[in-house]
């Protein structure tokens, strides 16, 4: 038994809880059981509580800084001690969010009407990032065999080459993909060679389950045109404290994103929460990381084993990264119409892989009690009873 009881079913209504007190703007209904947005229903390391309630109690809440040997070394230390990649010779700097972070990077990297490549499904935020900035989306299809993803090399090529910027999501929303080191420096290698950008999101990164997380940084490449963006948030359930931050190779580009931030956007000041959730999650708590892992990935195991013996043209991807399973449900009927029997028989929340880029699919968040996903997985195999499309 671990330190952490993960199977604590905690009541998340009357919080402002995005995933339970704003259900209704996803699926339209708020009497159904969600397994949407991507948080986990845990709570954080009892050390980030303890953290910031000696914050509160503290009872002064001033303009605080980041730019401290405290919060760049933790960031440091936890690509050193946990991924094993030596980070010592980049360049920090705070940001209030990823998404926010991104969106300043366009600015800083490339101009209106400049084309971005991104992966296709994706976490959808990306393509509304890239859009509403006034970037061209380019999509580069993933493709899908035997519970697997991975790209065509030439077409992969063609479309950097007219373009400035790779967005990666690394590991990758929705699909669970870890990129290898030989994708990862495949993809640095065509990125010099015609000169582009990549920016990378690394997010999910401690939430790899059976294999070995390749930062961008985690290979011998000199190049210099690399970014990773990344919070603590995701590991340790505390997006709402705020902060993340963003890794560079050239100090250059991290000013001149400083300089942004500071003087058109006016981020002159830290989120201390968020700052010190994160210095502690990372120095503190690493044994939390593994037991969460673990959690997670026999949560994956329950779900494949139920979700698959209901009908054998449910196809469930394997989960090498983060707490989102991605289903293949389009051999079994239409993608609308099972979600819309989920919401309004079934009342579960589930989301649609039309959202991220791909209908054949659905994204199931399964960073909960295992109580609330045996109740999830009753609610499913009911609708599709009353369908008719469960296996006799």
């Amino acid at each position: 038994m671990g330190k952490i009881n993960f199977n604590e079913l905690i009541n998340r209504k009357g919080t402002y809880s995005t995933q339970w007190d704003y259900i209704k703007d996803r699926f339209g209904r708020d009497d159904i059981l969600p397994f949407s947005i991507s948080d986990t229903d845990f709570r954080a390391p009892k050390e980030i509580i303890e953290a910031v309630r000696e914050l509160v109690d503290f009872g002064i809440y001033g303009y605080t800084r980041w730019n401290h040997d405290d919060f760049v070394n933790s960031i440091k230390n936890h690509y050193k001690n946990y991924y094993g990649d030596d980070i010592s010779d980049t360049y920090v700097a705070y940001s209030p969010s990823v998404l926010f972070s991104i969106a300043i990077l366009f600015e800083v990297l490339s101009k209106t009407n400049d084309s971005v490549v991104t992966f296709n499904p994706m976490y959808d935020a990306f393509f509304k990032v890239v859009e509403n900035n006034n970037r061209n989306l380019t999509k580069v299809d993933l493709n899908f065999d035997n519970g697997e993803f991975s790209f065509d090399e030439e077409e992969l090529e063609h479309k950097i080459m007219n373009s400035q910027i790779l967005l990666l999501c690394s590991p990758h929303n929705p699909t669970g993909k870890v990129w290898t080191p030989d994708e990862i420096s495949y993809m640095i290698n065509l990125c010099e060679k015609h000169d582009v950008w990549i920016i990378a999101d690394e997010i999910h990164a401690d939430m790899v389950h059976d294999t070995n997380f390749t930062s961008l940084f985690g290979t011998t490449s000199s190049y210099e045109k690399l970014v990773v963006v990344s919070s603590a948030s995701k590991t340790f359930n505390t997006p709402s404290l705020g902060g993340s931050y963003a890794i560079f190779k050239s100090m250059q580009t991290q000013q001149d994103f400083i300089e942004l931030l500071r003087n058109k956007y006016f981020v002159n000041s830290a989120s201390l929460p968020g700052i010190k959730s994160l210095m502690v999650g990372y120095d503190e708590c690493d044994y939390y990381i593994e037991e969460l892992k673990a959690y997670i990935y026999d949560n994956y195991l329950y779900a494949k084993e139920r979700l698959e013996s209901m009908n054998s043209k449910i196809k469930v991807t394997n989960l090498h990264s983060t707490y989102l399973m991605w289903i293949k449900i389009d051999e079994l009927c239409d993608t609308n119409t099972l979600s819309e029997n989920l919401i309004n028989y079934g009342k579960v929340g589930i989301m649609s892989g039309s959202v991220y880029g791909d209908s054949r699919f659905l994204r199931l968040n399964i960073g909960c009690p295992r109580a609330k996903l045996e109740e999830g997985l009753n609610r499913v195999e009911k609708t599709l009873e009353y369908m008719g499309l469960l296996d006799k």
